[in-house]
């Protein structure tokens, strides 16, 4: 059950708690005051990425079971700090990584887990938007969010990436980002035309990866970038036994064979005869049940926050090397 709603703009909660709310939902201006509500077992943080840690850490120590938004945090530090404190106070903790939860994602990550690409050894983590930039909220302004594309939708390609290589020990990172496009004004955007003066964070960055076992991720991200193949949350795994990839909205399977080559489109849907489709149950269902689960039964949500810690510390790492031209190494 939706038990309290909290907003600094009561307005918002109040709607909220009438939408998705039980009759007696409560409504909060001070996440502070909910917190000391002891009816209330599980927190979820939608806020933007400067104010993740000290509410989550807040929330543990009052109790709570903690599902944050992603990315875990604004910078490397305050995530360590959210998983010392999940740790500290035996809560559970997980972050919003929903693309984990998607059929494709699914079905290759228990393929890799398997065996069936054997071992990878390279990667590409797909984040691309060719003119999609978000003008709402806060996610153009640096000081609230902590960058733009890479941390916003290149996150989700990255934690995707290394779930599917089971891969959380890098060893170095050499990244770029740039500002070609963000100055522009009257430009076709998805949602309008941004506002140059408010465009405080990069418009696409890229970044290399080297794995301390020798494998190499390449990761890609942009709000407005001349391509035309635009692929977001998206993966391209090569192993020793077979590669994969999500391109195009399918999930394709290759390798060799008997000495030939083969591709194998994964069919994803259920059905099997005309007029029934089969069972379905919604990528946001199964995320939502998975966590309940693993609430209810004090177990490890599918989504860790050791794992998320690692890409927030990997997509720090791009942007420091950005700014100071130099790679950065891990320990």
């Amino acid at each position: 059950e939706l038990a309290a709603f909290c907003d600094i703009v009561v307005s918002r909660a109040e709607e909220a708690a009438e939408k998705y709310g039980g009759p007696e939902a409560k409504v909060y201006e001070d996440y502070r005051q909910l917190l000391e509500d002891q009816s209330i077992d599980v927190i979820h943080v939608c806020t933007p990425n400067d104010s993740h840690a000290d509410i989550t850490i807040a929330a543990l120590e009052a109790g709570k079971h903690v599902m944050c938004e992603k990315p875990m945090a604004k910078t490397a530090e305050d995530a360590r700090r959210m998983l010392e404190a999940a740790k500290r106070t035996g809560k559970n903790l997980t972050i919003g990584y929903n693309n984990r939860f998607r059929p494709d994602s699914q079905y290759l990550q228990q393929f890799c887990r398997d065996g069936g690409l054997g071992e990878i050894y390279f990667a590409k983590a797909h984040a691309l938007r060719r003119r999609a930039v978000p003008t709402w909220g806060v996610f153009l302004d640096e000081e609230k969010q902590g960058g733009g594309p890479l941390i916003d939708i290149g996150t989700h390609a990255l934690d995707l990436t290394l779930w599917m290589m089971d891969n959380y020990e890098p060893k170095t990172v050499l990244g770029s980002a740039y500002h070609k496009l963000s100055s522009r004004e009257n430009v076709a955007n998805a949602w309008g035309p941004w506002d140059p003066e408010e465009f405080t964070v990069e418009d696409s960055a890229f970044g290399m990866i080297t794995m301390k076992n020798g494998a190499t991720v390449i990761l890609e991200s942009s709000w407005a970038l001349n391509v035309l193949e635009a692929e977001e949350a998206r993966c391209t795994l090569a192993g020793t036994e077979a590669g994969a990839d999500m391109k195009g909205g399918s999930l394709r399977i290759n390798g060799e064979s008997h000495g030939r080559l083969y591709t194998n489109h994964v069919e994803l849907k259920t059905g099997g005869v005309a007029f029934y489709e089969g069972r379905k149950e919604s990528d946001a269902d199964l995320e939502a049940r998975l966590w309940i689960e693993a609430v209810l039964n004090d177990t490890d949500p599918v989504v860790k926050p050791e794992q998320a810690l690692v890409v927030s510390e990997i997509l720090e790492a791009i942007y420091e090397s950005a700014k100071t031209g130099k790679a950065i190494n891990f320990d």
